[in-house]
């Protein structure tokens, strides 16, 4: 009896391997797909089988060819999403505590937020030339509106509590302002920062494949152009795979360091 409660405990005890739902639509697609090349007999210049473009994925990575173009393009998303931070974050605190100079640069601000970071690259080009400072400009421009409005919000937002204690307390601007503001509001500036680096990932590709001659977006276009679709592919879900793989990262240090707290304060 009682090797047969250890044996029940046993099981019970034991982890069971659960498939991700997630996983279903995305597994059926690409079996479909595979199959219709395999077996339908489909024939494209333009499309490859997943088991095609799986090998020219690991060949890329295994001759160093695909993360040498990585770095590339992290490089310069890494650095763009740095400046951007220190210009947003700068912003978004002064325009939060002042009113005032809110109000005078509500127009210039709105006026310039909504333009493209495409729209910008011919102008990039005359500025800085070809290289990392062109697509590490666009990088910034773009995600400089993302973390100065989160962080505007967020300093907006800190509880009025807060403030009355930081008068009572008579705390200068600086003393208020790393002592009470940007604690409470750390959360969601945190929230800026993760959905600013998935779109700095995509500004960083998008100038690659449109004029910067370096990293994973010019690589990709230039297997299309040479009509090898396999390693097209290959590019496309490499970088599926990057930006998933960040936000994922992201997301966990959200949840590790300031548990719910950043998800509400995205959500206000």
């Amino acid at each position: 009896m009682s090797q047969l409660t250890v044996t029940i405990e046993d099981e019970a005890a034991a982890p069971r391997f659960t498939f991700p739902r997630g996983l279903v639509i995305p597994v059926i697609l690409v079996a479909a797909w595979e199959l219709a090349f395999r077996v339908g007999g489909f024939q494209s210049d333009s499309l490859a089988a997943p088991g095609g473009v799986a090998v020219a994925l690991v060949r890329g990575l295994a001759s160093g060819e695909i993360l040498q173009a990585t770095g590339q393009t992290l490089s310069a998303a890494m650095l763009g999403l740095a400046i951007a931070g220190v210009i947003g974050l700068v912003m978004g605190v002064f325009r939060g505590l002042f009113w005032r100079l809110d109000y005078v640069l509500d127009v210039t601000t709105e006026a310039l937020r909504p333009i493209p970071s495409s729209a910008l690259i011919p102008v990039m080009i005359l500025i800085f030339g070809f290289g990392y400072r062109l697509e590490s400009a666009c990088v910034a421009f773009s995600c400089t509106w993302t973390i100065f409005i989160l962080t505007r919000t967020a300093v907006m937002g800190v509880e009025p509590r807060l403030m009355e204690v930081a008068k009572v307390l008579q705390l200068g601007l600086i003393d208020r302002t790393f002592k009470i503001i940007l604690p409470a509001a750390l959360p969601r500036i945190f929230v800026a920062f993760r959905l600013a680096a998935g779109l700095a990932l995509v500004v960083a590709v998008t100038c690659e494949v449109t004029a910067n001659p370096l990293g994973m977006g010019f690589e990709m276009m230039s297997a299309s152009q040479s009509l090898r679709p396999q390693l097209t592919l290959a590019y496309l879900v490499w970088i599926g795979l990057i930006g998933w793989s960040l936000n994922a990262i992201l997301v966990y240090a959200q949840h590790r360091f300031f548990g719910p707290a950043a998800s509400i304060g995205a959500a206000k």
